[in-house]
């Protein structure tokens, strides 16, 4: 008797799972070019070589996951050409001091994005059976700690410094509109967010945004203002809209 041969069959994929990994490739992309200006930042203050070798190994994981992510997106059947927007590639200078810059995209790109991915990412990977879905889900997954942990070192790197009072200025006034933007990626009121998901889309790694607003607005309280309090930063006692 010959070896049994599995039933079980990779449920079909919908425009929707297509269009969902497509916008993953376009976001790793930006996220490994942000990494990358960010490290070059961090080089042009002198931060400490670990810190740079840290970053640079982040700009590596991202362009992973983009590839990971376009194999996931070939496989449910995406096939058209497409591009970056160019201008979301770079972080903009917004201060005299590129310290000031500095701190801003570490709080902004690294404490708050990455430490709200990794319940985000785990959240997708839990009910993601498809298995070049999963396999993509789980490295991504397990990256985003990492980078989640680079960022609050780099933080208390530059609180460590001299100019330390002038850094926390920066990120009180930022700290307000940095959550309302998070707000506009993942809380309740997203125009043409993901409102609901098929059994089949959950397998191929989607999952509505309804769960990601909870997610974000659960980090509030268990990641953020612990995080921020432990250097001595008070984390805006803000009630999401919606």
């Amino acid at each position: 008797m010959g070896p049994r041969q599995s039933t079980e069959r990779t449920p079909r994929p919908t425009a929707l799972v297509v269009h969902d990994w497509r916008g993953r490739i376009e976001a790793e992309y930006r996220s490994a070019a942000i990494a990358q200006e960010t490290v070059l930042w961090l080089i042009r203050i002198g931060a400490s070589p670990d810190l740079v070798r840290a970053g640079n190994r982040i700009v590596d994981d991202e362009l992973v996951h983009a590839e990971m992510s376009r194999a996931v997106w070939t496989a449910a059947g995406g096939s058209e050409s497409f591009a970056v927007d160019r201008d979301s590639l770079a972080l903009p200078r917004a201060h005299k001091a590129l310290e000031h810059d500095v701190v801003a995209a570490i709080v902004r790109v690294f404490c708050l994005g990455e430490t709200v991915a990794v319940p985000l990412f785990a959240n997708l990977r839990r009910r993601t059976t498809v298995p070049i879905a999963r396999r993509a889900l789980d490295r991504i997954l397990e990256d985003e700690v990492r980078h989640r942990d680079f960022g609050w070192l780099a933080l208390a790197w530059l609180l460590d410094r001299p100019d330390a009072d002038d850094l926390r200025a920066v990120i009180d006034a930022g700290l307000p509109q940095w959550i309302a933007a998070l707000e506009r990626n993942y809380g309740d009121d997203l125009d043409g967010g993901i409102e609901a998901v098929t059994p089949a889309e959950r397998a191929w790694g989607v999952a509505p945004w309804k769960e990601f607003a909870t997610i974000l607005h659960r980090a509030y309280v268990r990641d953020y203002r612990s995080r921020f309090a432990r250097l001595g930063i008070a984390f805006p006692d803000l009630r999401p809209q919606g």
